[in-house]
């Protein structure tokens, strides 16, 4: 194979950019481009594709890409059992002592049916799902992987501001450790591969995104309920601290705070870090002490904002009764407060937030966040009775709490045009009439649309996924909003599910499969997923044209119409990222 060949077989597997770099010196020309060694065959392959347990396997044996300073990449190191018995492989990054190298171990999860109204050439994997689809990442670094199938790692690299820019080359070492016969194992000798990546370090730093904020809502009734903890004990909190940065870490920079419980059902143990107590019929006391724990989580782990629950029901009931509160003390959740059928402007619900709204905001400006805060009426109203009901709900609001600003889900323009909402939220497939109604929102998907439209479902191409935030940029959207970061219950219902094992929480089609989470139950804190990974590399690329100083209407971005139609391709990306950074460099 000559030099020519194997440049090509870089460029075939996607590898970003690697037409502008020479081959790295550990690739002879004359090599194969195909790396097989006693019955194991080795490949890499970017961030932006799928790697199932009976892929085929690829044939590129080095990847190089350019990449900005200040830069979390991805790429993933995989391996073909060929053998009868079983084989036990690690994979380590040598040569990137100071760029964070971290390795996990690519998971399987089941996935039954492909989801639904989304055409054939916009799903991936279809021949290998259903069946098993690629999704968590296990904090491990070896892979025990039987006869004919695939073992995928994936590999994170976080590139520092102060690196020397220039072209740098690691390996990927992959080491058979170990094989599993018959009955026992066989303990062959050790023996290693490496295979090189380069990556050309621009001199562009990549900023923290500025003036987009963006949210996931965080279930905190599912993480006690699946670890089986007590509600707002010690435990909870380690918990809740590894789940909070998990957020921060992956560019979201709002965090949801369960003040109230938001869901429809009637649990045993709902998600309310308030505590609040009726001392006589229509007056209560009101202690904030988990609040202020969670705020200083949030806060500590990077947060700029924080989001308040909403202060209504949501649909199909949008905004026509009060928000369930229920009694609560340091130790238990108590009775609700109210019937959950009396209407959302009672004198009963007036009352207590005549009482409520004043602490809340002394609270706020206590510990200082009430710049910084987001707040909810009713979530996703549609249609005239829920804008009625919206109407009186906020005029309430606005009467008690002339200072909370407020913003909803909702995809009808006239609560933007006739401002019953400071900052609406529509669907991404209504987005658009609120740019033509000249409405300044943020944009949020959830279960659907689905058709063209971005998604981040485990059926969702990668590459599609990773358009997340070049869609956020170009098409002006203020911020983001997503409701799934890790709903584990059986939906709509008080019965914690397994998301290892049903990732469309027991409501499919309607519920498709990744929506209502992006990351996994572990043993101290989430597992997160790939889905996850792309699409916090997605809000990085927002960040990349922020700081590349690429305006929204730069021709670069012109393929990009709406939310449905846009560039998909792993191609595409490649070389909007390549001119982004070659713009940007001197």
């Amino acid at each position: 194979m000559n030099r020519r060949d194997v440049i090509k077989s870089l460029a075939s597997a996607g590898a970003i950019g690697a037409l502008e770099l020479e081959l790295p010196s550990t690739i002879k020309a004359e090599e194969p481009a195909r790396l097989e060694r006693e019955g194991l065959r080795f490949w890499l392959e970017t961030s932006l594709r799928r790697v199932y347990p009976t892929s085929p396997p690829g044939d590129a044996v080095a990847l190089a890409f350019p990449a900005a300073r200040n830069e979390k990449i991805s790429l993933q190191a995989c391996f073909r059992n060929l053998k009868t018995n079983s084989a036990v492989v690690r994979c380590e990054v040598v040569g990137a002592d100071n760029w964070q190298a971290r390795v996990r171990r690519v998971g399987f999860v089941p996935m039954a049916q492909l989801d639904t109204y989304v055409p054939k050439d916009e799903i991936e994997g279809i021949g290998f799902i259903p069946g098993l689809c690629p999704d968590p990442l296990y904090p491990e670094p070896t892979a025990h992987v039987g006869p004919e199938s695939n073992g995928v790692f994936w590999i994170s690299l976080t590139i520092p501001e102060a690196e020397r820019p220039g072209v740098h080359e690691l390996r990927i070492k992959l080491t058979l450790e170990n094989e599993y016969g018959y009955t026992d194992f066989v303990r062959p000798k050790p023996w290693s591969v490496e295979l090189p990546v380069r990556i050309d370090v621009r001199p562009l730093v990549v900023r923290p995104r500025k003036n987009f904020p963006a949210t996931n809502w965080l279930s905190a009734d599912s993480i006690w309920e699946w670890y089986k903890i007590e509600p707002c004990g010690e435990r909870f909190w380690q918990l809740a601290e590894a789940y909070v940065r998990n957020l921060v870490e992956h560019g979201v920079n709002v965090v949801y705070s369960p003040l109230f419980n938001i869901r429809h059902e009637i649990l045993n143990r709902p998600a309310q870090l308030l505590r609040v107590h009726r001392t006589h019929p229509d007056v209560y006391t009101f202690d904030f002490t988990d609040v202020r724990r969670w705020v200083k989580i949030a806060v500590a782990a990077g947060a700029e904002h924080l989001e308040w629950s909403h202060f209504f029901t949501p649909a199909p009931t949008s905004a026509k009764y009060p928000q369930r509160i229920f009694e609560r003390d340091s130790e238990k959740i108590g009775a609700l407060l109210w019937p959950p059928e009396i209407s959302a402007t009672s004198d009963t619900y007036r009352k207590f937030l005549e009482q409520f709204l004043p602490a809340f905001k002394a609270f706020l400006e206590e510990e200082k966040v009430l710049d910084r805060s987001f707040f909810h009426c009713a979530d996703e109203p549609d249609g005239d009775v829920q804008m009625a009901d919206y109407r009186k709900a906020r005029g309430l609001l606005l009467e008690l709490a002339p200072w909370m600003k407020l913003m909803d889900a909702m995809s009808d323009p006239r609560f933007a045009t006739e401002k019953l909402s400071d900052m609406p939220i529509p669907s991404i497939a209504t987005a658009p009439a609120f740019t033509a109604a000249g409405c300044p929102a943020w944009a949020y998907f959830c279960c659907g649309p689905r058709d063209r439209f971005v998604q981040r479902l485990l059926d969702t191409p990668l590459a599609k996924i990773r358009m997340s935030g070049w869609l956020f940029y170009k098409l002006g959207a203020k911020g983001f909003l997503h409701w799934g970061h890790n709903y584990w219950f059986v939906f709509c219902t008080s019965q914690i599910g397994n998301p290892f094992q049903d990732a469309s929480v027991g409501a499919w089609p309607g519920m498709p499969y990744g929506d209502a989470f992006v990351v996994y139950p572990g043993t101290d804190g989430p597992i997160d997923s790939i889905r996850w990974e792309v699409f916090a590399e997605s809000l990085q690329d927002y960040a990349l044209l922020q700081s590349a100083g690429i305006p929204p209407d730069d021709p670069l971005l012109d393929p990009i119409k709406d939310y449905a139609t846009f560039p998909k391709s792993i191609d595409w990306l490649a070389a909007a990222r390549l001119k982004v950074l070659s713009a940007a460099s001197p």
